[in-house]
């Protein structure tokens, strides 16, 4: 079952989602080279308790840390550790999430540590984040759940891959619904699969975590030892972005994004929802 939140109800998750946008702020100033995964879990930590915030991803099916911190071939669920320090030329994506008042935020970016890279894992990162942006602006009533898979689909097939040949869209993690819970249903595809069907329709007060990712290779992923860390099966580097997003009667509000999607939804075309808390 989809959940469908009230206004009020959005408001909250409004309120968890700028935490969210608050921890992306402060993990993204702090991965530089030298630093460690887990000092940037610190870093969202601290940013939790000065929110007076809980985090979702601690102890999530024993999950041991704040964020995911996934490093150059990981592409998600990467444990922060003392281990892995940050080197000039890596990408990392940071995952994480905010609890308040029981509501959830969620959302994902990529971020170049140091200098020097190369043109392909600069557009690996635009193509993914962009066609996030194209998913989150088919957030539309009348459209349908599979409206938003192909949206993200149909924009990452368009881009032409430096080098050649194609982008791995990756199969098995996707996309989920928000609220009460971090997952809920429905689940989102970053791409179209026939036998699925069309999905629910998209009306006000549906919540959904639009997160693309895509490596520069293969689709295909597999979970190391640590039964947490999904890493791509050819060793290519990979981009993870991600933002929860609100339909409402006004259009969409993008949660977890400082101005609610206005300015980048504009780009677009479309009109971002008002903030509830403005």
């Amino acid at each position: 079952m989809v959940q469908i939140k009230s206004p009020e109800q959005i408001a909250k998750m409004r309120e968890a989602g700028l935490v969210v946008a608050a921890i992306h702020a402060a993990t993204r100033e702090a991965a530089v080279p030298g630093a460690t995964t887990k000092d940037l879990d610190q870093v969202a930590r601290k940013v939790l308790a000065e929110h007076d915030a809980k985090p979702n991803f601690l102890g999530y099916g024993g999950f041991p840390a704040t964020i995911c911190t996934s490093v150059n071939e990981v592409v998600v669920h990467g444990i922060p550790t003392d281990d892995v320090v940050l080197k000039d030329g890596d990408v990392i994506s940071i995952d994480c999430g905010a609890i308040i008042d029981g509501w959830h935020g969620d959302a994902a970016y990529t971020a170049f540590v140091g200098s020097g890279h190369s043109p392909e894992l600069v557009e690996l990162s635009r193509v993914t984040e962009e066609s996030m942006w194209a998913g989150i602006a088919a957030m539309k009533q009348g459209n349908r759940l599979v409206d938003v898979s192909r949206a993200i689909e149909t924009y990452i097939r368009r881009q032409p891959k430096p080098g050649g040949g194609k982008y791995g869209i990756i199969e098995d993690y996707g996309g989920h619904g928000i609220g009460t819970e971090m997952h809920m249903d429905p689940h989102l595809l970053n791409y179209v699969e026939r036998k699925r069907g069309k999905g629910p329709k998209l009306v006000p007060g549906f919540c959904l975590a639009i997160e693309p990712m895509i490596s520069l290779g293969t689709p295909r992923t597999e979970v190391l030892s640590d039964d947490w860390t999904v890493i791509t099966t050819d060793g290519t580097w990979s981009s993870h972005w991600e933002h929860s997003v609100a339909l409402t009667d006004q259009g969409p509000l993008v949660l977890t994004s400082p101005d609610g999607g206005m300015a980048k939804l504009a780009e677009l075309g479309i009109t971002a929802a008002p903030d509830p808390l403005a």
